[in-house]
């Protein structure tokens, strides 16, 4: 299997995107610096984020339930976008004054993000709901859990995914296709070419805008805090290196009355659904940590294996979902559908926490009868079924 991460972490690519305004010279920014006016936008979001510091639940995330509107939607006279979006940290709003038009896309990623983890969890006593439009899931992610884990990984994943595809489509000034070298292995006879995705340049954007939250706080070296900063980092990781990793070479056949002489070939992202597949099974081997007072992250227990980049990792048990509590930010699961038959953790003695439940009937309506007609459409009846169905007490 052809690896495209080896050259990311290699340092063999850089990030250097071309910005209006911006000139290259050394410096913090990797090659970047801004020249006057960009200082100048620089401030006024600085200024207007110290202002307007969210709360500590605040979240990024809630750009997925906020709609992002794009550049060309911008109004004269109306006030800068960045300085309006919720849940942005002092250091995300200098990115967004920089690049604008990012914004919508990483709202985009965000929501890709929240479906997988609520598809995944769907099964789950906690099942990934959001609570409302400014901290998304609420107190529940002020836990260092496993589940918190999980959605740090899938919304960082869910950024790469968008803006990378973004880069593709051509929507964004400061990318393209992705430029990755042709790969050693592919036939002399097939053409590397295409537009493929551009996961080099959504990696890297993603890892300056998610990671930036967790960077700009200085917390005591081994304190919980800090522990809490190093776990959130390693989630955030552990999800962009899924996608990175996942991402693949797809062809297309040339060639008279599909012959397949000829093949064209590029880079292209796994279905995200295959992406938080993995993250599910990184989160069901998920290790326990701890802080050190050198302020690193160490196994609860050594006998386990260390880690690794792609690991995911949580410092604190799980809340109680069974019960609503406000503390905690649990939900619960009364009225929470259930499965009479099954023995899982969708049954009704696991999801309703050995409380019962209530059995009731209601009518559903399908599609049934389908047939296709020359030409060419599919024409179906509606058919209707009394089901039973459980919910939790």
């Amino acid at each position: 299997m052809w690896n495209v991460f080896e050259s990311l972490t290699q340092g063999a690519l850089f990030w250097k995107p071309f910005i209006p305004g911006v000139f290259r010279s050394p410096g913090p920014w990797g090659g970047l610096r801004p020249t006057m006016p960009s200082l100048l936008l620089l401030a006024a979001a600085l200024l207007s984020s110290w202002a307007q510091l969210p709360a500590e639940a605040s979240s990024w995330w809630s750009l997925a339930m906020n709609p992002v509107q794009r550049p060309e939607m911008f109004i004269i006279g109306a006030q800068p976008v960045c300085s309006q979006l919720p849940g942005l940290s002092p250091g995300q709003r200098k990115l967004c004054q920089l690049y604008q038009e990012h914004m919508a896309y990483i709202g985009e990623g965000a929501k890709t993000g929240i479906k997988e983890c609520q598809y995944q969890f769907r099964q789950r006593r906690w099942n990934c709901s959001t609570v409302d439009n400014t901290s998304v899931f609420g107190r529940v992610m002020q836990i260092g859990s496993r589940e918190t884990a999980f959605t740090y990984a899938v919304s960082a994943a869910g950024v790469v995914n968008a803006i990378s595809r973004a880069c593709r489509e051509g929507e964004l000034s400061t990318c393209g296709c992705s430029r990755t070298a042709r790969p050693k292995d592919l036939p002399r006879d097939w053409l590397w070419g295409g537009c493929g995705d551009n996961v080099e340049y959504g990696y890297r954007f993603a890892k300056e805008f998610v990671d930036a939250r967790e960077r700009e706080k200085n917390f005591a070296k081994g304190s919980e805090e800090q522990g809490r900063v190093l776990m959130n980092l390693q989630n955030n990781e552990a999800g962009r290196r899924a996608v990175y990793k996942m991402a693949d070479i797809a062809c297309k056949c040339h060639g008279v009355s599909g012959s397949c002489s000829l093949k064209t070939c590029w880079l292209q992202l796994a279905e995200f659904r295959k992406v938080g597949d993995q993250l599910k099974e990184k989160y069901d081997s998920a290790a326990a940590m701890r802080i050190t007072r050198k302020g690193k992250l160490e196994l609860v227990n050594s006998r386990f294996n260390q880690p690794t980049p792609e690991d995911l990792v949580y410092v604190d048990p799980s809340p109680d979902y069974c019960l609503r509590n406000e503390t905690t930010g649990s939900l619960g699961t009364q009225g929470r559908l259930c499965n009479k038959t099954s023995e899982g953790m969708d049954g009704c003695e696991l999801m309703c926490c050995g409380r019962g439940y209530d059995q009731f009937k209601s009518l559903q309506v399908e599609r049934c009868h389908c047939k296709f007609h020359w030409c060419c459409f599919v024409k179906c009846k509606k058919c209707t079924e009394i089901v039973d169905q459980y919910v939790c007490k």
